[in-house]
């Protein structure tokens, strides 16, 4: 039996297509929160091999730009995980600072492409030795 797979996904506003199903056919266990709150309570008790999530700029945070910061600060303890981020262009300067500062593995604009994104876990796959 291969070894478990598994992918945090996690949507906040969402607006783009369920992504589960190629998740699946990729062979990942699939868990979706809709909370980063529960994302990063969901890190303390399980470590996914891939999160993909969503940059939500908010310029009303007093101290950061985003939930994703807090969420990229719990995955740094967790050197092997690898983290992909959806973004909206018009938030690709905001975005690119905070990278700057936290890793992201991959980002894709919206609309996000199912070809790349599939590809994009599929080369993670393979980077960690896991047959595709």
């Amino acid at each position: 039996m291969p070894p478990s797979k598994l992918l945090l996904s996690i949507v906040e506003l969402g607006g783009y297509p369920n992504f589960t199903p190629l998740y699946r056919d990729l062979g990942f266990e699939v868990v979706v929160e809709n909370r980063m709150r529960k994302a990063i309570g969901f890190l303390k008790r399980r470590k996914p091999d891939v999160i993909v999530t969503e940059f939500n700029f908010q310029s009303d945070f007093r101290d950061r730009t985003s939930s994703l910061e807090s969420l990229l600060a719990a995955v740094q303890r967790l050197p092997d995980v690898r983290v992909i981020v959806f973004y909206e262009t018009e938030y690709a300067s905001q975005f690119a600072r905070l990278r700057e500062r936290l890793p992201v593995h991959h980002a894709l604009a919206f609309p996000v492409d199912a070809g790349e994104l599939r590809g994009t876990l599929t080369g993670i796959l393979q980077a960690a030795g896991i047959d595709v």
